[in-house]
């Protein structure tokens, strides 16, 4: 009986010590990605510029929750790091480019989880759309907006403008890019991914995810750089031809590219251009550098923190702009591989810093100002975030973090799991320690043990 006591009482003593660790990490959560503990509008560093963040995240649950505040957020910090801009309107927000000839406007594109009623019975779709807003005045005019079935996989990740009245879109949905007049709402051309590869030797599960198609990037000699996320590849394309042959960066090999997001193409005057690569999968940043018609690898960055990095510019100073999703923050490089400016937010999917051109387009390549490669043994900031797993592969921690609310991170997961464990079992050695034993046999019985 001695026995028993203390083993009870070690359990009561580990599950309040695992409920004491998740307990803490939910009510020191934020109440949204952009305020703090308190609730109070969030106010970060002095930053050279305003920077303009879109979030793919529900604060409270789980990331693909519809539930309460199952909105993302829309946020612009001034150059004094006070909040500017705020938005929620949006089920998702994705990429945002600023609106060449102005100041503080910007586009971007959000999707909408629409209600079965809105879908004509069908249990899922999504409103994907183009929308401008003026950041000093809130307000906004809508570009462009289509309906696709579905959810996860059907949700427009990015659209460039090319005139006044014309845009190429990322058309995840149906594996193809296109370019639409959003005055007539023609479309006036499209590339299908199927045109250059084959569904059953290539990509993601087909039809339902094959290839994430996540970015467009109209470049200044005119072709269209495109970002196949589950073909591990980023591709050319001529609005003549079709796809550049022997211009594609990437093979499928992971050790090159790993379910990437918003490669950005740095233009070079002195030649060699470069692209600059969130490794999503491979938790990493990576540059390649175009020498005479062959990809080499010029610059790899990374942290113990850094968690499916989903974007990266290089802005004019030399310094690098980077958005870590997982890592739930954005935050900026200087030249020697070192965190100098930081701003905690839930779920990031992309950043842009104002004044600076689109994306990298402002922005040396790392070959010319001789950056310095850096692996997650490295120095890393300690500022409350995730790291990186030595012991799970990158797919499954990101995989886990995805579906897991914002505030809980690997430590509370295992707490979580053990508290879990610790419960069962106790109620295990209850059920064999009561003084009657159950029968399920026929007639059932109820005999006390003797």
């Amino acid at each position: 009986m001695v026995e028993r006591t203390h083993l009870r009482v070690a359990a009561a003593v580990a599950l309040l010590v695992c409920a004491g660790i998740v307990g803490a990490a939910y009510l020191s959560r934020p109440t949204s990605a952009v305020t703090d503990a308190t609730g109070e509008s969030a106010r970060v560093a002095p930053a050279n510029g305003t920077t303009v963040i879109a979030t793919d995240s529900n604060t409270w649950l789980g990331r693909e929750s519809d539930g309460p505040r199952a909105n993302a957020e829309l946020v612009a910090f001034g150059a004094d790091g006070e909040r500017q801009y705020y938005d929620d309107t949006h089920t998702r927000y994705w990429d945002v480019d600023p609106v060449e000839g102005t100041n503080a406007t910007v586009e971007y594109l959000y999707a909408d989880h629409l209600t079965p009623e809105e879908c004509g019975g069908e249990s899922a779709c999504t409103r994907n759309g183009i929308e401008r807003v003026n950041l000093t005045t809130g307000s906004v005019e809508g570009i462009y907006s289509r309906v696709t079935a579905g959810k996860h996989s059907t949700r427009w990740h990015d659209g460039d403008r090319l005139s006044d009245s014309t845009y190429v879109v990322a058309d995840i949905a149906a594996d193809r890019v296109f370019v639409v007049n959003t005055t007539t709402d023609i479309v006036e051309w499209s590339w299908d991914a199927q045109a250059a590869f084959d569904p059953a030797t290539t990509g993601g599960p087909y039809p339902s995810d094959w290839t994430h198609l996540n970015d467009v990037e109209v470049l200044e000699s005119g072709l269209i750089q495109v970002s196949l996320r589950n073909h591990d590849r980023v591709v050319y394309l001529d609005r003549e031809t079709g796809l550049v042959e022997n211009r594609t960066l990437g093979n499928g090999s992971h050790g090159v590219l790993y379910e990437q997001h918003n490669p950005d193409y740095i233009e070079n005057p002195d030649g060699d251009d470069a692209v600059l690569v969130a490794d999503s999968e491979n938790n990493r940043l990576v540059e390649y550098r175009d020498t005479g018609g062959e990809w080499v690898r010029s610059w790899v960055w990374q942290d113990k923190r850094l968690q499916w990095a989903r974007d990266a510019d290089r802005l004019p100073n030399g310094h690098t702009l980077v958005t870590d999703s997982n890592g739930n923050r954005v935050f900026e490089l200087d030249e020697t591989g070192e965190v100098v400016w930081s701003v905690p937010v839930a779920f990031p999917y992309e950043a842009e810093r104002l004044g600076t051109g689109d994306e990298s387009a402002g922005g040396p390549p790392a070959h010319e100002l001789g950056l310095r490669n850096r692996t997650a043994g490295g120095s890393t900031v300690g500022d409350g975030g995730p790291s990186q797993s030595s012991v799970l592969p990158g797919p499954v921690v990101n995989a886990v973090y995805y579906v897991l609310p914002r505030w809980m991170g690997v430590t509370e997961l295992l707490v979580s799991c053990l508290g879990l464990a610790v419960g069962a079992l106790w109620a295990i050695a209850e059920l064999r320690w009561l003084p009657y034993r159950v029968s399920l046999t026929n007639p059932v019985s109820l005999r006390k043990r003797r």
